[in-house]
């Protein structure tokens, strides 16, 4: 009986430690003044179960402006432009367009190797302690990895699966 306990808790040990050794898509830097400009760099630890990543895709969320994604060796950029929801003053101009989306593909990133994709942009002017998420789709040769859960009031990404890269605005140091 003693090794038939022993047994089962090994086994529970191994699929927390599984678990918690799963690592998501994330933010290097998870705080940021609201209104700022922000270097996003998304980490990737590891492909789809095994498969390499062949292609990172990121929604820009509303009320980030002026975007622009850096270029990486080996993968083609692509972005998406569209209408903002309202226009945005921007260094003393009228900003109503922008980008809301960026694919990095056609490259290819072993799931033992770890790399990062990186793009700036100005944070929304929001209240202290506001939530943005970068919901990230991971393509690899077999299989899709969708970084794109938002957690509910009363939630965190700890709650999901697969939870979408965040951070949190901090106050705008005036």
């Amino acid at each position: 009986m003693r090794h038939f306990v022993s047994t089962i808790a090994a086994i529970v040990f191994s699929a927390v430690a599984a678990r918690g050794a799963l690592a998501h898509v994330t933010l290097a830097t998870q705080e940021a003044p609201a209104g700022s400009s922000y270097r996003a760099v998304l980490r990737v630890p590891h492909g789809c179960n095994g498969s390499a990543t062949t292609a990172i895709r990121v929604q820009i969320p509303k009320g980030v402006i002026a975007v622009k994604p850096m270029p990486k060796p080996g993968w083609e950029l692509s972005t998406k432009v569209g209408d903002y929801e309202k226009s945005y003053e921007y260094y003393g101009h009228a900003l109503t367009r922008g980008v809301k989306e960026i694919a990095w593909t056609g490259g290819h990133l072993p799931d033992a190797w770890y790399d990062e994709f990186v793009f700036r942009g100005r944070l929304p002017e929001a209240p202290a302690g506001t939530e943005v998420y970068f919901p990230v789709v991971q393509e690899c040769v077999q299989g899709v990895q969708r970084w794109i859960a938002i957690p509910a009031p009363g939630k965190s990404a700890e709650d999901y699966d697969e939870p979408a890269p965040g951070l949190t605005l901090t106050e705008h140091p005036d």
